[in-house]
C-alpha cells in the first residue's frame, strides 16, 4: 500500500533541479531541461516560474540566457522542491496534522499522521539536490533503500 502519492508537477520538478545540480553552476536552457527529462514545455514553464519565485532557481534571458540554482545543490533538500510545488508534505483533507482533531478511539490517528510526516521529513530533508547528481546518497538513506522490505 502507497500512502505518500507526489504529484507529476513534483515530480518534474525534482528532475529538472536535479539537471541544475547536475550542470554544477553552468546555466541550462528549458529546452535542454525538457529534453533532458522528458518534461512537457509548457508544464516545465510554469514549473520553473514556480522555482524562480520561491528563490531556489535563478534564469537570465538571451542568448547567454538559461536557468541555475540560486543555492549550492548541497543546500537544497527534495523537501523544498517538493514544498514549493505541492506544499506541505502531508496534510489530511488539506489540513496539517497537528490541527486535526479526532474523538473516542480514533484519537491516537493524529499521532500516527505527525509520526508519518516526520518520516517523510527524515528522508526528503536528509537528501539534497547534490546527493541525487552525485548518485551518493546518505547512508541512513541508502540502508532505508536497500532493505528488502522497502521494495515489497
Amino acid at each position: 500500500m502507497t500512502i505518500m502519492r507526489l504529484s507529476a508537477r513534483a515530480d518534474y520538478a525534482l528532475r529538472a533541479a536535479i539537471e541544475l545540480a547536475a550542470a554544477q553552476g553552468g546555466h541550462v536552457t528549458a529546452d535542454q531541461l525538457a529534453h533532458a527529462q522528458d518534461i512537457p514545455g509548457k508544464f516545465l514553464e510554469t514549473i520553473l516560474t514556480h522555482l524562480r519565485r520561491s528563490g531556489l532557481v535563478r534564469s537570465q534571458r538571451g542568448p547567454d540566457g538559461g536557468f541555475w540554482l540560486a543555492r549550492p545543490a548541497d543546500e537544497i533538500s527534495l523537501a523544498d522542491i517538493i514544498r514549493v510545488i505541492d506544499g506541505q508534505l502531508l496534510g489530511v483533507r488539506g489540513e496539517r496534522p497537528e490541527n486535526i482533531v479526532y474523538t473516542g478511539a480514533a484519537e491516537p490517528l493524529q499521532r500516527v499522521w505527525i509520526a508519518l510526516r516526520a518520516s517523510e521529513r527524515a528522508v526528503l530533508e536528509t537528501v539534497t539536490l547534490h546527493d541525487i547528481a552525485c548518485g551518493k546518497l546518505p547512508d541512513s538513506i541508502q540502508a532505508l533503500a536497500d532493505s528488502p522490505a522497502a521494495w515489497a
